[in-house]
């Protein structure tokens, strides 16, 4: 149901604000007469976010991991210190540079000048805070210990800001020189070699076997470079559009995890993530069953988060997590074992935040490994290319020195 922003005279001199749930701008007015409220403004929530600067159409989601950690850490830090919750959200609200943000932390504060608590306020902008986020908020709303999960929540930010960091650093490098590599080669063939080709042409001799093929493969780049780009751009395209459907990401990721060593990696991540968030989780009172299910929300990839679903619906069935994860083939022997050893002594969370801190070092090595690897392997994929492409080009003008002498 539609929400309504109000401003509204009670009384004489007392004006209140608030929102409403109506069908229409008609009803919510109804409803605040019949309350013995006088509306003075009354505007659909979209309306009022949008002067804000609030644009869920575009902004969505462009909230900065380390956006997250420093509002988290700060709101943790003020309650800490004593500040209401309204004093502290509007400090935040201040200070935020980030617009979009900025219009999120203003209409949390007033809902919860309204009465709502903050989890709900919260969950009122899935696409900002998560199910995770807003489920350990209210485990620490009811639990009282609310700045104690703020902060494990600020720490979970920043570790997932470095994790992503370390991908986006490792893959920077090796991206740049295949985007650099592929353009060269793309103009060399299009539109250089062409031109050398006449000259050669000219002389009317018969050309080596590498230059040939160079030539060949030139005049296809040459007529049809267009079709080229046409079709990568609709490849790009379609493949965006399958990622989209659960049934095309969840052979997409079945995919990628097949990669011997990028299917490594990227399973240790994934697994690494699924066991601290849910250690977190655990560890701030929340049911197992709904921590299993904002846990594989959480999650990027389809093939884990399926696999997640499933053994949580074993786990409402009556059996036990070690005895439901046991029958999968994603999740390594390691964390059966510790999850087995956790739930028999009583120390299932300690358990999955050994387990986490395990995945996360093999993770870095990984990182390192690959990182170490792929480049000078582009360097001489790229060099191999271009080294052929000059020396095909080069045989020709050897073999006509040759001649004249």
């Amino acid at each position: 149901m539609p929400k309504f922003f109000y401003r509204a005279k009670k009384g004489p001199a007392e004006i209140i604000e608030g929102h409403i749930d109506a069908e229409t701008e008609y009803t919510a007015i109804s409803k605040l007469a019949q309350l013995g409220c006088y509306p003075i403004k009354i505007e659909k929530e979209n309306s009022v976010l949008s002067e804000k600067g609030f644009y869920p159409s575009f902004f969505a989601g462009r909230v900065a991991l380390r956006d997250m950690a420093i509002f988290t850490h700060q709101l943790s830090d003020l309650l800490g210190s004593g500040v209401t919750m309204l004093k502290a959200l509007g400090v935040l609200s201040e200070q935020t540079e980030n617009r979009y943000l900025k219009a999120v932390i203003e209409n949390v504060m007033t809902e919860v000048k309204d009465g709502a608590t903050l989890s709900s306020a919260l969950s009122k902008h899935p696409k900002v805070f998560s199910r995770l986020f807003t489920s350990m908020v209210h485990a620490g709303e009811v639990g009282g210990m609310l700045e104690d999960v703020l902060k494990r929540l600020a720490g979970f930010y920043e570790k997932e800001e470095d994790v992503r960091g370390k991908i986006q650093t490792a893959m920077a490098y090796p991206i740049l020189v295949s985007c650099i590599g592929v353009l060269t080669v793309f103009v060399l063939l299009s539109f250089v070699v062409p031109k050398l080709t006449t000259i050669f042409l000219e002389f009317g001799q018969a050309l080596p076997l590498p230059t040939r093929i160079l030539i060949q493969v030139s005049d296809f780049f040459a007529q049809f470079w267009w079709l080229i780009l046409l079709f990568a751009t609709l490849f790009i395209f379609l493949l965006t559009r399958i990622n989209k459907t659960s049934e095309g990401k969840f052979r997409f990721d079945s995919l990628i995890l097949s990669i011997p060593a990028v299917g490594e990696f990227l399973k240790k991540v994934e697994i690494s993530r699924f066991t601290k968030s849910l250690a977190t989780l655990l560890d701030n009172g929340v049911p197992i069953l709904q921590a299993l299910e904002v846990v594989s929300e959480a999650l990027n990839n389809e093939v884990l988060k399926r696999e997640l679903m499933r053994i949580r619906a074993e786990i409402g069935g009556g059996a036990s997590f070690s005895g439901a994860i046991s029958s999968s083939r994603n999740f390594p022997l390691f964390v059966k074992n510790m999850i087995s050893i956790g739930e028999e002594g009583g120390t299932l969370e300690d358990a999955l935040h050994k387990v986490s801190g395990s995945y996360e070092r093999d993770s870095d090595r990984l990182v390192k490994i690959m990182t170490s690897l792929i480049e000078p392997l582009m360097i001489l994929s790229m060099g191999v290319v271009v080294g052929f492409i000059v020396i095909a080009m080069l045989l020709p003008i050897f073999q006509i020195n040759l001649m004249v002498r």
